[in-house]
């Protein structure tokens, strides 16, 4: 008996995220925000600088927001949302971090490095 055959568009089936409906919408794109806003162009390189004074790791999400690095009021507004949307919320600031620029992510190696 023959096995069937699938076939797997291998170069995207790692990046399909399922679909997901936001709990707390308001919450949610507030925390979204000050992501998006340490990343911007004009602040990313001041953001990575901050991760660096602070002493965490980049992609500590935790970490970073414990520090208060995203903003004073992210972590308390991260913590009312529900662990679905918690979820989201750390694919999208990891997938901000390996965004940055490769120039700006050699010139703070200590903080994307693997060790």
């Amino acid at each position: 008996m023959a096995q069937p055959q699938f076939q797997v568009d291998r170069t995207t089936a790692l990046y399909e995220r399922p679909a997901m409906d936001i709990v707390d919408a308001t919450t949610f794109a507030e925390v979204k925000q000050a992501i998006a806003s340490a990343f911007a162009p004009g602040n990313v390189e001041k953001f990575l600088k901050s991760v660096e004074r602070a002493g965490v790791r980049i992609r500590s999400f935790e970490s970073v927001l414990q520090a208060g690095l995203l903003g004073k009021e992210t972590a308390a507004q991260y913590g009312k949302l529900s662990n679905g949307d918690q979820g989201q919320i750390r694919e999208f600031y990891l997938a901000s971090v390996e965004q940055v620029e490769v120039k700006l992510r050699d010139k703070h190696f200590k903080i994307y490095a693997y060790y």
